[in-house]
């Protein structure tokens, strides 16, 4: 996907954001942290052990994405629909927690192809509960 720290410009911001769910989903990790601009925050709501504000993506990564599979045993995700413009991308997910379903969105923002901001919200209260750590 990503080989040097800025992408190609052509790319919209909805490519960048569908080409991190791509790596993200082939466990492609090396590709989807290339994504990240090394000051990206990242913000996970509610009040459970991975919520909380990341800035770049190592700490998202060591705060966040090496727990998932350990906090959330079997999820998964599957986008429904994706709003963007320029800068902005919203994508609303089905979000699945061993026998829960819900709702999330995830709203990006991609400045010169990197993401700059990546929020997640998500039914907090449903990730609360189903979290294994």
């Amino acid at each position: 996907l990503l080989t040097t720290a800025k992408r190609d410009l052509n790319v919209t911001a909805e490519e960048t954001v569908l080409g991190g769910y791509a790596a993200f989903g082939q466990g492609n990790m090396e590709a989807f942290a290339k994504l990240f601009h090394p000051e990206c925050k990242v913000i996970v709501n509610g009040k459970h052990a991975l919520s909380g504000e990341y800035v770049g993506f190592d700490a998202f990564n060591e705060g966040n994405l090496s727990k998932l599979n350990t906090a959330y045993p079997g999820m998964g995700m599957d986008i429904e629909k994706v709003v963007s413009n320029d800068s902005d991308v919203v994508v609303f997910l089905k979000v699945t927690y061993q026998n829960s379903v819900a709702r999330a969105v995830h709203h990006f923002v991609v400045k010169d192809g990197l993401l700059m901001e990546f929020n997640v919200h998500d039914d907090s209260q449903l990730a609360a509960e189903a979290i294994q750590i």
